[in-house]
């Protein structure tokens, strides 16, 4: 892979940096101390060149420790062995794109299954489809509406890929979603799709339409800028395995879309992106672009990546559905890594049973991300409401059947349980591993002290330094033990809704799926603005998640409704600030 304007392990090196980290180390593997006393001991050693017992001695105050003699000296002792080793480790350059052998598994224990089978998902029939009278009306149509008509030729690949192309250009400057077009390819792609298709082979409910891509997915010939500006022009030559695998179903990709740097919130090198409902706002993040840009009928569909959030949060705040997988479900080959034990890719759509159809595209292991597997998928569902059952838990103090969305999924025939999510561990702490992942993938940048353009990731990536091996593998044995507070909560239910702030972190831990989906409009500040629900469901079992998802959906949502993008647009309305 070629990493471009920054390599792993380049400039120069820092050797008291090196020493001081040496000693952390070493004093982290014998398990003496926490990062405070750590930290003085290295200052020392740093400042006299070894490790002394007497050092050891005068750092004990601090961490409220008192050693022997003999302690001291196996202290001093181990901690230059450390600095040996941790010396020639460094030497190593490492790229971005290289993985621990270590892998996560939110399934400990579950059989294997047989290999996945994609692209055999179809929309479920809503009957004939004709052509809308708009070119508008045409560019919000979901994928399934979308699909039919290209299936039966009443709209080209090439027709929808100029419009969407028409439509970034013309949005893009409010919306601030795209980094790079990719018309070139996109144009061929499309002009295939319809010769394969007026040849009577067509591929399935993704050929022949257009997609944007998060810019972490790698592509051959386009930059992958991460969202930061020490990548802007950084042109990695691999195809990532989401990639290749839309290109395998006909779809036709248009444009890289915007991400917050390095994945953090809406903010990157080109600006802020902006929700399509309000561009005052921030689209938030960090699948900004995608988000925005579904949402704002600017592609048929997206493809974003959550590690702690960031398909959820912009589809809450630009009014688009998205589903963020079971960990593991998609291939993370050729895209960024922010942390190796948390990160998932997953669809950005205008509707739910979209999700099903990217999803079906798009699972199942490939043989070069460790961690993905093959697990069934089956669209349409075939599941009885009658025997479903939705977990709801209290919000706020309030009982669960009080909440809107509870009544809703009651009137449907959903049987509700009242549920308690995990409050004995803490989640909040146990996030900790994604900022020591965060920081040793990118301990290039901290180590040659980059912070241009790079939101908070400075400071995260510098504490992350000083996390002790022993804290994040007690961090990680917590989440073992949050894991299994989970698989309790499913025992009592198949899917449950979304319980807001702890649930989000609770989940992204656990490696469950979530889907998000517009409700009602509301008011916000005198604009409209999409209420939305959230459900989460079993590991792997994102066929009954969609289902339910897909039955509420078509009680609550305006299919109609769209962000009013040519108000805007003719009011010359200016973004508050960046």
């Amino acid at each position: 892979m070629s990493e471009g304007c920054v390599e792993p392990g380049s400039g120069p090196r820092d050797a008291a940096g090196i020493r001081r980290r040496a000693v952390l180390g070493g004093l982290a593997a014998l398990g003496f101390g926490g990062p405070v006393f750590r930290r003085a001991l290295a200052a020392q050693a740093a400042e006299k060149g070894a490790v002394t017992a007497e050092m050891v001695r005068q750092a004990e105050w601090i961490a409220g420790v008192a050693f022997t003699d003999d302690e001291r000296a196996q202290v001093a002792e181990s901690a230059a062995s450390s600095l040996r080793r941790f010396e020639a480790l460094r030497k190593v350059e490492i790229a971005y794109d290289v993985l621990p052998a270590l892998q996560f598994n939110p399934a400990p224990g579950l059989a294997p299954a047989g290999p996945a089978e994609r692209n055999r998902a179809a929309p479920i029939a809503t009957g004939p489809i004709g052509r809308p009278a708009s070119e508008e009306d045409l560019a919000f149509l979901p994928v399934a509406r979308l699909a039919e008509l290209v299936r039966t030729r009443q709209v080209t690949s090439v027709e929808l890929t100029n419009l969407y192309l028409g439509r970034l250009k013309r949005f893009d400057p409010i919306l601030k979603c795209v980094v790079n077009l990719t018309e070139e390819l996109a144009r061929k792609q499309a002009a295939g799709a319809d010769a394969e298709i007026a040849a009577g082979r067509y591929r399935g409910p993704l050929h022949g339409i257009p997609w944007g891509a998060k810019d972490l997915i790698a592509h051959p010939g386009y930059p992958t800028t991460w969202g930061a500006p020490q990548f802007q022009d950084r042109v990695i030559d691999v195809k990532a395995t989401v990639s290749a695998r839309l290109e395998e179903a006909g779809a036709v990709m248009v444009a890289k879309l915007s991400m917050g740097a390095l994945a953090m919130g809406d903010r990157w090198h080109g600006g802020m992106t902006r929700s399509p409902w309000d561009p005052r706002r921030g689209s938030s993040g960090s699948s900004a672009g995608s988000a925005s840009a579904a949402a704002a009928g600017l592609v048929g569909f997206a493809i974003g990546s959550e590690t702690l959030g960031s398909i959820i949060s912009p589809c809450r705040a630009c009014g688009a559905t998205g589903l963020r997988p079971t960990f593991g479900r998609i291939s993370r080959h050729g895209c960024m890594s922010l942390s190796w034990t948390m990160d998932k890719i997953g669809p950005i759509t205008r509707s739910v049973e979209d999700c099903a159809l990217v999803l079906d595209a798009i699972h199942g292991r490939d043989g070069l991300d460790p961690t993905a597997v093959d697990r069934p998928f089956a669209w349409p569902p075939t599941i009885d409401v009658g025997r479903i059952k939705v977990g709801v838990p209290s919000l706020d103090g309030k009982p669960a059947e009080d909440r809107p969305e509870a009544r809703t999924l009651r009137a449907l025939g959903f049987e509700l349980v009242p549920i308690e999510l995990p409050t004995k561990y803490p989640p909040w702490a146990v996030s900790l591993m994604l900022g020591t992942e965060a920081a040793a993938v990118f301990d290039d940048l901290t180590r040659r002290h980059v912070t241009e353009g790079l939101n908070e990731w400075p400071e995260t990536f510098r504490v992350g330094q000083l996390t002790p091996a022993v804290e994040y593998l007690r961090a990680a044995r917590v989440r073992t033990l949050l894991m299994e507070e989970m698989a309790r909560v499913f025992e009592q239910v198949d899917v449950f809704l979304g319980w807001g702030g702890p649930d989000l972190t609770i989940t992204n831990l656990t490696g469950h799926p979530s889907v998000i989906f517009p409700a009602t409009l509301r008011d916000r500040d005198g604009h409209p603005s999409p209420s939305t629900i959230t459900l989460t469901g079993r590991l792997y079992d994102e066929s009954t998640l969609l289902a339910v998802a897909l039955a509420c959906e078509a009680a609550v949502a305006d299919a109609g409704r769209r962000p009013p993008l040519e108000t805007y647009l003719a009011a010359g309305l200016p973004p508050a600030s960046d």
